[in-house]
């Protein structure tokens, strides 16, 4: 996804769902702060979101969602989450990258990206094969720094086994 399509599915998400900020949870929220990110980085054609002000309205994205007509037009889609998804360290909506997005109309809304950090430590509990993919990329192109992610690490609430497993994974990376 591009950052142009980013913007897309937040114009419209922020359409569908009455609500001018959109929280951008996904792979492609790296965009927010990174807007030239590597292209390895950017293989998804989903992004997850839901809408800040009104999370209960997270299920009205469907419209844009998968094997919907705006997937099958445009290429790309909405994946709608609900707000308590991703798991992330604590203070992570104040490191929220906004993203202002023009409106048809002349106005704006705002997708409310991940911070690089937040982002990659969510795809660590995922533990995902691609999302340890996309954390080893993110290493190897300087977007996150391993003081910072073992620091917030600290902050998720996450058991201690856990926690030791993650601090071994992201130590692991940063010695390849």
């Amino acid at each position: 996804m591009t950052r142009e399509q980013l913007e897309h599915v937040i114009r419209a998400a922020a359409e569908i769902t009455g609500d001018a900020e959109i929280v951008v949870v996904g792979r492609n929220s790296i965009l927010g702060q990174y807007p030239s990110a590597p292209l390895e980085l950017l293989g998804s054609i989903e992004e997850d979101v839901y809408p800040r002000n009104h999370p209960e309205r997270f299920e009205m994205l469907d419209v844009i969602g998968e094997m919907s007509r705006f997937q099958d037009t445009f290429g790309y889609y909405a994946d709608p989450v609900q707000h308590d998804l991703p798991r992330l360290p604590a203070g992570w909506g104040d490191r929220l990258i906004p993203l202002p997005v023009a409106t048809a109309s002349g106005g704006q809304v705002v997708g409310l990206c991940l911070e690089a950090h937040d982002l990659v430590l969510s795809k660590y509990v995922a533990s995902r094969e691609k999302d340890r993919a996309f954390n080893r990329a993110a290493i190897r192109h300087g977007l996150v720094q391993r003081d910072v992610l073992l620091d917030r690490l600290g902050a998720m609430d996450v058991g201690p086994a856990l926690r030791q497993v993650l601090r071994g994974q992201i130590e692991a990376d940063f010695a390849r």
